[in-house]
């Protein structure tokens, strides 16, 4: 008889205990995917709400400067360095994105299934 047919008749609360990490092993991992993906995405939210500010704050200094006259500006350099610093900042955050890749899930659950598996493969021959 097949040996995981013997144990489920001489000791089912065994597998069923097992199920039950199976079942917590998922929750576990699901959890730290979905945080993983959330840090991704904030990330990269920021990253565009950065790109959308400096849109902003460059077509205000493209505004002021085509208004006003060059020799009644005190400081033209502040029109272009303005916008570049929202855009540094969305460059970073992309940059983290990046950095930490697109979120991986499951490892821990699909090496447990394939100890499992092999084990059963060892215990049937």
């Amino acid at each position: 008889m097949h040996p995981l047919l013997e144990l489920l008749l001489a000791r089912p609360q065994l597998l069923a205990d097992h199920a039950l990490a199976y079942g917590e092993l998922f929750t576990e991992e699901m959890a730290q995917a979905l945080r993983a993906w959330q840090r991704w995405a904030l990330w990269r939210a920021a990253a565009m709400c950065g790109l959308l500010l400096t849109a902003v704050l460059g077509g205000v200094a493209l505004m002021l400067w085509a208004a006003l006259p060059a020799s009644g500006m005190p400081a033209p350099w502040l029109l272009l360095l303005t916008p570049m610093l929202p855009l540094a900042s969305a460059v970073a955050c992309w940059g983290v994105a990046q950095q930490q890749g697109s979120p991986q899930a499951f490892g821990l659950l699909r090496g447990q299934i394939s100890a499992d598996m092999a084990m059963l493969r060892a215990a049937r021959s």
